[in-house]
């Protein structure tokens, strides 16, 4: 497979040669503001620029919506995605929304089946159990998806959540080769991280004994905290240089 980070949580992730975009957060720099009641809020999102000229993002063959907050699907995803590419969600609730927006084939993730690929959708929960009683009605539900094929190793996108039993679950259950983490600690002010930061990292690293770990969705909307060489000091420091790779915006990776 080959993995490229492009922005926030925005992956082309080519696998069993089919290309899929990943939360399309495709604005300008700056197009959006700040969230509100969020650290550095007085910063305007997307915080950097794409890294690859558009036409290469919108080269894929599908594209999956994880939850459908404006830094995994914004204005610009909606205006610039062809509406006719497959396009995965994952329950009726986004279905129906993104339908709404002209979209023509939308589809459920759970159980979808994709030249020959098959997508498992899992669980996750977007912050704290405090924060969700708190503000639940704003997180909302999010997900995670698993990839399996016959000739690929076993992939699994975490998704918008903090390291918990579901994560934890689904580790244990799919056994993944590669796992991908949103891992830039994003914060709400009061009620803590929202997303995975360095520590629940380490816990996965450590549930996760075999799987390569790439940390996504850092160093682009104002709330994530991490930054990159802030986790590098802390993989060192922990020992998982030999399985978390720490991308770039643009890098490519073949796994």
């Amino acid at each position: 497979m080959k993995i490229q980070q492009i922005r926030n949580a925005t992956l082309i992730i080519e696998y069993a040669q089919t290309k899929f975009l990943i939360d399309p957060l495709l604005a300008r720099r700056g197009a959006y503001p700040g969230f509100e009641g969020t650290p550095n809020n007085h910063l305007f999102n997307p915080t950097v620029d794409l890294p690859v000229p558009m036409d290469e993002i919108l080269n894929v063959d599908a594209v999956i919506v994880t939850h459908t907050h404006p830094d995994h699907w914004d204005e610009a995803a909606k205006t610039l995605l062809p509406k006719h590419l497959p396009l995965f969600t994952q329950h009726e609730q986004d279905r129906e929304l993104i339908k709404s927006q002209g979209f023509t084939d939308v589809r459920l993730l759970q159980g979808a089946n994709f030249n020959g690929i098959s997508l498992v959708q899992t669980l996750g929960q977007h912050g704290s159990d405090a924060a969700i009683e708190a503000i639940g009605t704003v997180l909302g539900e999010v997900c995670g998806v698993v990839f399996k094929h016959p000739k690929e190793k076993t992939l699994y996108i975490a998704g918008d959540t903090v390291w918990n039993q579901y994560v934890h679950a689904s580790l244990k259950e799919h056994d993944p080769d590669v796992a991908i983490l949103n891992a830039g600690d994003a914060q709400v002010t009061g009620l803590g991280p929202i997303i995975m930061g360095k520590q629940d990292v380490y816990e996965v690293y450590q549930a996760a004994p075999k799987a390569t770990l790439i940390a996504t969705h850092m160093e682009s909307v104002n709330h994530a905290v991490l930054t990159r060489e802030e986790l590098h000091e802390f993989s060192a420091e922990k020992g998982m240089t030999d399985r978390l790779l720490i991308p770039e915006d643009g890098e490519v990776y073949s796994l």
